[in-house]
């Protein structure tokens, strides 16, 4: 029998036995060989740590697999697949567990010599590809990062590739900041951001960002994150609070003209999708352009996955990458 992580309710997950059906034509079969935790979304579902009739109560029904970046290689082919073959390493965006069936279309091929604790940041790279492209960023944009968890690290990836200068990095955990500077060319302000704007002006010829992104989900941040864009500047709100009602706009936010755009997973087209994106991202990495040094801090075997919520919980200033060995 095939392993599985499950949330049967709040503050409960177990590892559950399943039976995954066969392939069918289109669809291949994987067995896991990595995943990865998204530390912000599945503690939120975890802990339910939403309010009433948000987008998360109506997503969120138990019992709830979570998880959403696998690497693993295929196992089995659908009779009509042409794309992957048997013995291919693919990244797919599905839940923790030992073996799974997607379609072939979704499962996308993990070029030669990148390993596959790196392969599996896949998914928070296509997550803040989303928050880059609402950036509009270029060539000399100022751009400040709040946020220096998983899904902040990848945006300031996207904004160096970019050729944004300078990137500016805030958080209040000197670890994530100090792996963001080993991969990037990144200027840390560790402090909350309301004490961050002073430091930004400093190393940015006295003016505030042209751009910032915003990837914590923290509503009680926003109204002093807006503070951080300068005049007529762009705001992009890449993290999904589970609590609206707790956000606020600053009293002189239309004075100064500010755009904010909501940026998301799902907000895909034809010009701007998973098939570019990901093996965008793969090229970026064999290049070195994003670097992924030191990211995974912690390892877990699937057995111990309450352990590993609860130190990707209780242990915010330790961990980033917190990955589950499924070998």
């Amino acid at each position: 029998m095939e392993k599985r992580i499950k949330f049967s309710g709040k503050n409960e997950l177990s590892l559950e036995s399943f039976e995954p059906a066969a392939p069918e034509a289109n669809q291949v079969a994987v067995r896991t060989i990595r995943s990865i935790i998204s530390t912000g979304t599945e503690l939120t579902v975890l802990h339910r740590n939403f309010e009433p009739g948000t987008n998360w109560e109506r997503w969120i029904k138990y019992p709830f697999y979570p998880g959403y970046a696998v690497v693993g290689e295929v196992t089995k082919i659908g009779s009509a697949v042409t794309t992957l073959k048997c013995g291919d390493r693919v990244v797919c965006r599905t839940s923790h567990a030992s073996a799974f069936v997607s379609a072939a279309d979704l499962c996308f091929p993990v070029p030669d010599g990148i390993q596959p604790d790196m392969a599996a940041w896949f998914a928070f790279a296509k997550i803040a590809s989303m928050g880059a492209r609402a950036a509009n960023f270029g060539y000399g944009t100022s751009v400040v990062v709040i946020g220096a968890g998983p899904i902040g690290q990848m945006a300031v990836h996207w904004a160096l590739a970019a050729g944004a200068r300078p990137v500016i990095l805030i958080d209040t955990v000197k670890m994530r900041l100090d792996l963001a500077c080993r991969n990037g060319d990144v200027i840390p302000i560790c402090a909350p951001i309301g004490d961050a704007l002073q430091g930004i002006k400093e190393v940015n010829k006295g003016q505030l960002a042209d751009v910032v992104i915003d990837s914590t989900g923290n509503a009680s941040i926003f109204e002093t994150a807006l503070t951080a864009a300068t005049y007529r500047g762009r705001f992009v709100l890449l993290g999904s609070t589970g609590k609206p009602s707790e956000m606020r706009f600053p009293r002189d936010f239309l004075v100064r003209g500010l755009t904010v755009v909501a940026a998301h997973d799902g907000h895909e087209d034809a010009a701007w999708n998973s098939q570019k994106i990901i093996p965008l991202f793969f090229r970026l990495h064999q290049s070195g352009a994003f670097r992924l040094d030191g990211m995974n801090t912690h390892h877990f075997k699937p057995s111990d996955c309450v352990e590993a919520y609860r130190t990707a919980f209780e242990c915010r200033a330790e961990t980033m990458g917190v990955v589950f060995d499924w070998q």
